[in-house]
């Protein structure tokens, strides 16, 4: 009889045909000498997510169920995994050769580990592209490349899906482990070398626009988890810097445009430098496509002003 693996690789797929070859070519280039073993789960995909999977065996595990979103994916898993490590990856990623063996090692000094993700450097990415950085453990913990022991994972009862999303796909089930793993008392960590490059997703502007209208559910995190205003938000009630610039200069333009003495409108148009200089940063190098990524942004900044606000009221919790 085989000996049980150290470490279990939980890969969650839903229509990954296009990708997960990838996610699985990677996983056999693993420079390591741990025991390790691959699932997939396949999540009610309608693509031949299954048959390219299935081409992988004997080497990859893959379990099929019906549609039950990224928390019941990895949970089941986790259910039928043997080590005890659990690396959870997605399916539109391809961990570095020394990932697994990067993550695992740093279970030596922690219980919950977050990897690095960077974008695929081979792919090119446009302005509107849609992909995941993380470059160190700011709070919202990513499933992406996270490492946790096989204990803690049990004594919290695996991932929760506990944010309905309307919009877009399920989101949060990764942060609130996180949390409720740092609230049990658990250590954690992060892993530079436990690399993941993430793919770029060619995204036309409306899109990139519309996406912004998931910031609704910001607020419902910071209820949840207000650890996340001094781990995450920027300076407690706002969701970035740039949101805070921006939401000083709409206040500054509504001021300027009542006030009737020049000097207090000099001021406040000095209000609204900060996100001006925002936009023109991300516009730069972009030359002929320019214009179309100012009013993008621009679009992008008001939609998410407008999601934050009503996430805000409608969950009571204030992030601007």
């Amino acid at each position: 009889m085989d000996a049980a693996p150290d470490v279990s690789v939980i890969v969650p797929a839903f229509n990954s045909a296009a990708t997960i070859e990838r996610t699985l070519a990677a996983l056999r280039a693993q420079d390591t000498e741990l025991g390790h073993e691959v699932i997939v789960v396949d999540d009610g995909s309608s693509d031949a997510t299954a048959e390219v999977v299935a081409r992988a065996a004997p080497r990859v595990r893959l379990l099929r169920q019906t549609r039950g979103g990224p928390a019941a994916a990895r949970n089941r898993g986790a259910a039928a995994a043997q080590g005890w490590a659990l690396a959870f990856t997605d399916s539109d990623c391809a961990p570095g050769p020394s990932w697994l063996r990067a993550g695992t090692g740093a279970l030596a000094r922690a219980e919950l580990v977050q990897g690095r993700v960077l974008p695929d450097p081979a792919a090119s990415r446009g302005p509107f592209d849609r992909t995941i950085t993380i470059r160190r453990e700011y709070g919202l913990y990513e499933a992406a490349n996270l490492f946790v022991r096989r204990d803690l994972f049990e004594r919290l009862g695996g991932f929760e899906d506990w944010l309905p999303a309307r919009i877009g796909k399920p989101l949060a089930e990764d942060v609130w482990f996180g949390w409720r793993a740092r609230r049990a008392g658990a250590r954690t960590a992060f892993c530079e070398e436990a690399l993941v490059h993430h793919a770029v997703f060619e995204r036309p502007a409306a899109e990139y626009v519309a996406e912004r209208l998931r910031l609704v559910y910001f607020p419902a995190m910071a209820a949840r988890m207000p650890e996340l205003r001094d781990a995450f938000l920027y300076r407690r009630w706002f969701l970035s810097r740039r949101s805070a610039a921006f939401d000083l200069a709409v206040a500054a333009t509504l001021a300027g445009a009542i006030r009737r003495s020049r000097a207090p409108r000099a001021a406040l148009c000095l209000a609204t430098l900060p996100y001006l200089r925002a936009l023109l940063e991300g516009a730069a190098g972009e030359r002929r496509r320019a214009p179309a990524v100012l009013a993008a942004d621009l679009g992008a900044d008001l939609v998410g002003c407008l999601a934050l606000l009503a996430g805000s009221i409608r969950f009571r919790s204030p992030v601007l």
